[in-house]
């Protein structure tokens, strides 16, 4: 693969404990004492997809702290897959951590294992097409309200959507009305200040600022929230058929047939809204923006729906035949990954691609920089869902990692899958959306994920 190292992976180092990362090319254009940090907030994107120019490993300075990052596909991969060695850690994971304490996102190496096995049940294949019902009733509950010619907010309008979705199935109807509203404002402001977090070195990040304080409170009341709902669904003990219920009563009999306690039922539960609503939003929204773009692919997406659905609610039995919907949702994600740019920490001197690595060091991955590489994705910043038919040949193994790999691949991969395309279909099936006249492609919002800014979009009914 380009710029790799032949023969060189990922190892314990040997011989003397060796400090010195100069050895790996630096990112250019740093500034004295902050680094990179003008270029990471000025236009993070552009500097990622500049990288892999300067090596399979490069280093960038967040201000005095250097973070290397993997710039090539496999050795990506090793690293994601050593994850004993390259730990969860480093500047995104530390601002996680703070905000889901030890989830199964989060936690580092030595709990992960017990977690997942715990956890694994509630996505359970069985589990799904109830969790798929509940999906398309909520989409359906949302675009329902639309009226013809309105003009929508897409990103909030995909955020009531997936939040919904995400309360019903973690929570089924435990939760009123008005505290599902206060949740999902908290979590839209800790999503949108994460990024902005993780550029701050301590104790920067904890001064009060209007931003810090809002963050803390989101992130209180979030944890409070959950720690009420944990409680009540102890003490009532029914199968609710929804993740909490899941969580809860899961036992690991490799250890004991202890459970979960509730500092780790509320982690999880922080994770999987955290990382199921802001993201699965991005995605619908940037494949609608997509979609309005290119009308030939969207006049195909709607023979398609038309075809499978005729008229009825999009069902798990479905997902089969809608072949082109989940390819234009495969190929927004490797547009705009949700995960976009992720740390992990050294946990023993190693190597990687030929450079040591000491104990201690951040490394940085991004599947935003690996999906925009040209000698991995033809024409990578053009909208092609046909380049994932089958028919035709395949991008190279490890070019696309929406969801990671390893043991600590996304847990929730075919959960979210499902519900942005059934979503999807069940949006277009009932509504064409189109940009205004005159409206400038949106730009990115970064945060834990990223979505297309202040994308509004006009509703037409597609029929009556």
């Amino acid at each position: 693969m380009s710029g790799t190292t032949p023969g060189a992976g990922t190892r314990r180092a040997s011989g003397p404990r060796v400090r010195d990362l100069r050895l790996i090319p630096p990112a250019p254009r740093a500034w004295p004492l902050i680094g990179h940090l003008v270029p990471l907030v000025r236009d993070p994107l552009a500097l990622l997809r500049s990288l892999p120019a300067h090596g399979p490993l490069v280093r960038v300075h967040m201000g005095p702290v250097p973070l290397v990052v993997i710039c090539d596909p496999e050795l990506t991969r090793q690293a994601l897959v050593e994850d004993r060695i390259f730990d969860k850690g480093g500047p995104v994971f530390d601002r996680f951590r703070d905000v889901l304490g030890d989830g199964l996102s989060s936690c580092p190496h030595h709990a992960h294992r017990r977690l997942r096995r715990l956890a694994q049940p509630a996505f359970h294949p069985d589990r799904l097409p109830g969790y798929a019902r509940t999906m398309t009733a909520c989409t359906e509950k949302v675009t329902g309200s639309w009226l013809p010619g309105q003009i929508l907010a897409v990103p909030t309008e995909m955020m009531s959507i997936s939040s919904r979705t995400t309360a019903a199935t973690l929570f089924s109807n435990s939760l009123p009305a008005a505290e599902l509203g206060q949740l999902i404002a908290d979590v839209k402001t800790i999503a949108g200040g994460l990024f902005r977090r993780m550029l701050l070195a301590p104790p920067l990040d904890r001064l009060p600022t209007p931003d810090n304080r809002a963050y803390l409170r989101a992130h209180t009341r979030l944890r409070h929230t959950c720690d009420l709902i944990i409680a009540e669904r102890r003490a009532d003990r029914t199968d609710h058929g929804d993740l909490l219920s899941a969580l809860v009563a899961a036992r690991d009999l490799e250890d004991g047939g202890r459970g979960m306690t509730d500092a780790e039922i509320s982690d999880t539960i922080l994770t999987v809204f955290l990382a199921g609503t802001e993201t699965t939003a991005g995605t619908l929204a940037w494949a609608l923006d997509l979609l309005a773009r290119h009308p030939g692919i969207e006049q195909r997406l709607h023979t398609e729906v038309d075809t499978v659905l005729r008229g009825n609610p999009a069902s798990p039995a479905d997902l089969p035949r809608l072949e082109l919907t989940e390819r234009i949702i495969t190929e927004t994600l490797r547009l705009y990954p949700s995960a976009w740019f992720l740390t992990r920490a050294v946990t023993h001197d190693t190597h990687l691609g030929g450079y040591a690595l000491p104990a201690g060091t951040n490394v940085a991955y991004s599947p935003y920089l690996i999906h925009h590489r040209p000698d991995l994705h033809t024409d990578p910043e053009t909208f092609d869902p046909d380049r994932w038919d089958p028919e035709r040949p395949q991008p190279p193994r490890n070019a696309f990692l929406p969801f990671a790999t390893g043991a600590r691949k996304c847990i929730g991969d075919t959960f979210a899958m499902t519900e942005a395309t059934l979503a999807l279909a069940t949006i277009t099936a009932r509504w064409s959306l189109n940009h205004l006249p005159g409206q400038q492609r949106v730009r990115p919002v970064l945060g834990a994920s990223f979505g297309p800014g202040r994308l509004r979009m006009r509703a037409t009914p597609r029929w009556r």
